[in-house]
């Protein structure tokens, strides 16, 4: 028995927070896994464009919050190709190879969330993972098992310093960097339903109908997430935003989620509620699983910040950038 208990404190967990947005993400992820019990630690990798009382926030769910350093892919023309130019910094997720607490441990963005006990991930080996549904010969990087090693750490930042990651992303580097995971051995291929990417339910409904109950992790890739839509406190029902892909039961149990343990414990002013709707305040940006930093709320910057970060690509959808207040300063313009 305490055999299995020192097995059992050796794995983890692991995700990155680096803004309040996805340190909102993480409390959620590390709540779903508390709800389906399991045995292994939770650790969340924050940077300092996590304010301090979501830090205080993350302590009380996770086991340990590690600071790190932000790492930046330094590649913005491939970066652009994605159309997502604010996914620099995610190369702040190699880290996690530095967290030699470990033995082993399992690396989750903070947009996924867990819906049954994935405890057996850490019976796998590294690189372990799904695959990408936009192109299934790569793995998504958005779950995987891995062994923390300051060696791996190491020899992947020599890779990264002499390759250009394909799309200047963590996932480019990582499939470039464990180049063999496509054909050298099954065991290393996890099943899509330990990373069912929310997206992928629209391009093959009767699959998704067929294994919905064998899903394990849902994951909300792309520049919306969970908490950009809101929810009506009255109906108790998410409102989805349109065009998102996301699959409502998922938003769902995320809000459950986020209403009935996570609401209490956040900071003044993290909520803004409109009649019998709630809605989070919002940063811009951030990469899956961790993005640029930033203040609380992206509405209270001053105009010149604004215009900054709309070019960067961070947008305040549910404050100052929302479609009335763009709608309105047009007329205005229109008027001048």
């Amino acid at each position: 028995n305490s055999v299995r208990t020192i097995k059992t404190m050796a794995e983890a967990f692991v995700t990155l927070a680096t803004n309040d947005s996805y340190a909102l993400g993480a409390i959620v992820w590390a709540n779903s896994l508390r709800n389906v019990n399991t045995t292994k630690q939770i650790c969340v990798m924050i940077t300092d464009g996590v304010s301090l009382q979501f830090r205080q926030a993350l302590a009380r769910v996770a086991d340990h919050v590690e600071m790190v350093q932000p790492l930046d892919s330094s590649d913005p023309a491939n970066l652009a190709l994605l159309g997502r130019p604010n996914l620099g910094c995610t190369f702040t997720k190699l880290h996690c190879w530095r967290l030699i607490r470990y033995t082993k441990a399992v690396f989750m963005d903070s947009d996924t969330l867990v819906m049954a006990n994935i405890d057996d991930l850490l019976e796998r080996e590294e690189l372990s993972a799904a695959p990408d549904p936009g192109w299934p010969d790569c793995f998504n990087s958005g779950v995987f098992v891995y062994r923390p090693s300051e060696d791996t750490y190491r020899r992947l930042l020599d890779f990264a310093r002499s390759c250009t990651s394909f799309d200047g992303a963590d996932q480019g580097l990582l499939n470039m960097f464990f180049n063999d995971w496509a054909t050298k051995d099954i065991t290393k291929h996890l099943p899509f339903t330990y990373n069912c990417v929310s997206q992928a339910f629209y391009s093959y409904l009767p699959a998704f109908r067929h294994f919905r109950r064998d899903i394990k992790v849902a994951h909300f890739i792309g520049e919306v997430k969970p908490w950009h839509h809101s929810y009506n406190s009255a109906t108790g029902q998410v409102e989805p935003r349109e065009g998102t892909g996301h699959q409502s039961e998922f938003l769902q149990h995320w809000w459950d989620i986020y209403v009935t343990q996570v609401h209490a414990m956040l900071p003044a002013g993290a909520v803004s509620s409109q009649g019998e709707r709630i809605a989070l305040s919002q940063q811009g940006g951030g990469g899956d699983g961790g993005g640029g930093g930033g203040g609380a709320a992206g509405g209270a910057a001053g105009g010149g910040n604004r215009r900054e970060a709309w070019e960067r690509g961070e947008i305040d959808y549910l404050g100052s950038d929302r479609f009335d207040n763009v709608l309105s300063r047009l007329r205005e313009n229109i008027q001048d």
